[in-house]
């Protein structure tokens, strides 16, 4: 991707998801893991893995039987992008360690600001946020 951080599949289809759960919240009421596939065209068998993997940090939680499903463990404006990169692909926003080499201080001070930045912005950005811009236009006739 030119211009852009090459995001993996994953992490997308996890921040899909946390919206598709952030756009149903209202504290009880679970999705059914077949809504959330279908809405976001994601593999329910896939969708699962990564579900599983938010729930283990705490963003989701999951209610069995017949009228399971899953939700959001804390309101959506507690829950930030970062969040959800720190579960799915934690790698992006690790910062890096210092490079060998006479060139590897100032290098690695470039990157570790560069994941300095990213980590911030990601903080700022809540699910609530990016549900409130995925809003469906409605039409009134």
């Amino acid at each position: 991707m030119i211009g852009g951080v090459r995001v993996s599949q994953k992490l997308d289809y996890a921040c899909r998801a946390a919206v598709c759960l952030t756009r149903h919240y209202d504290e009880n009421s679970v999705m059914k893991l077949e809504d959330i596939s279908r809405r976001e065209e994601i593999s329910p068998s896939f969708l699962v893995q990564i579900l599983n993997e938010m729930k283990r940090a705490g963003l989701v939680t999951s209610k069995r039987g017949k009228s399971g499903g899953y939700l959001l463990a804390r309101p959506p404006g507690g829950i930030t992008i970062l969040d959800i990169v720190k579960a799915i692909e934690p790698a992006l926003v690790e910062i890096p360690t210092d490079s060998p080499g006479s060139s590897g201080s100032a290098v690695s001070k470039v990157w570790q600001g560069v994941s300095t930045r990213l980590s911030d912005r990601l903080k700022s950005i809540s699910l609530e946020a990016v549900a409130a811009d995925a809003a469906e236009p409605m039409y009134f006739i």
